[in-house]
């Protein structure tokens, strides 16, 4: 079931309602890869004719935006590249130096998506979240070894429900087209700092901070968990770093003079 808060279109033309389309699509309603409802359904809700819409529909695949699969009908297509093997994609990774550089970008963006989904988050987002925060909690405290890949994938999921409830479609894909970066962001932090007592206790903490702000609809106070969420992971990288550099100088050290 879907709704528009914009009013019905006054206009049936294959641009008004590819235009409709896009809106839904651009709001999340529709998300890359999903298929569209029914011709009967998408008619009913819509309010225009078979005509109009199949009209509307050609549009948005000679724009590239929908994809129709033979015997299943027509999908949103992947509106960013799920995967990017460009020579600047293969450098981020291949330089951990950048892992603090995606740590700040991710605060811009998550700080005020945070802010934004505690302002304007709707019932239906705040079960998106919920659920995503569950899943998240309860595969921690399961006791069974964790696997690091996993736990990334569900700690993602969490902050993108937070980013899809601020409703700005922009920011939404921006983050979507990061997905890659994101992940591996969360991957090294998982990875490093979980098996680690002091810092896996900041992490849950703050995650339930975030999520109790945002549940509770106090913007100001989910834009600074976010951003104290980041901050806090970025420090614990930088202090295992140095400590390995300490480690290195000194076995050096016994290397040469022991």
């Amino acid at each position: 079931m879907f709704q528009d808060s914009e009013q019905m279109l006054p206009m049936r033309t294959p641009d008004a309602v590819a235009a409709r389309l896009e809106r839904l699509i651009l709001d999340g309603v529709f998300r890359p890869g999903q298929l569209l409802p029914s011709e009967r359904r998408l008619c009913d809700r819509l309010g225009v004719s078979r005509t109009s819409l199949r009209e509307g529909l050609r549009v948005l695949r000679s724009k590239g935006i929908i994809v129709t699969r033979q015997g299943r009908g027509s999908a949103v297509a992947a509106l960013v590249p799920g995967r990017d093997d460009s020579p600047l994609m293969h450098l981020f990774r291949d330089h951990p130096r950048t892992l603090y550089d995606l740590l700040e970008v991710r605060s811009l963006l998550e700080g005020e998506s945070a802010r934004l989904a505690a302002e304007r988050a709707t019932s239906a987002d705040r079960v998106m979240i919920q659920r995503r925060y569950e899943a998240m909690v309860e595969y921690v405290k399961a006791g069974e070894a964790i696997d690091v890949e996993r736990l990334a994938h569900l700690d993602h999921a969490f902050h993108l429900a937070i980013c899809q409830a601020s409703h700005n479609p922009v920011l939404v894909h921006t983050l979507q087209s990061l997905t890659d970066l994101l992940l591996s962001s969360v991957f090294a932090s998982v990875k490093n700092l979980y098996h680690r007592e002091v810092p896996r206790q900041m992490i849950n903490r703050q995650h339930a901070r975030l999520y109790r702000a945002v549940m509770e609809s106090k913007p100001e106070s989910a834009r600074r968990a976010a951003l104290d969420h980041l901050a806090g992971i970025a420090a614990q990288l930088r202090e295992i770093e140095a400590e390995d550099q300490r480690l290195e100088r000194s076995a050096m050290r016994l290397g040469e003079w022991g």
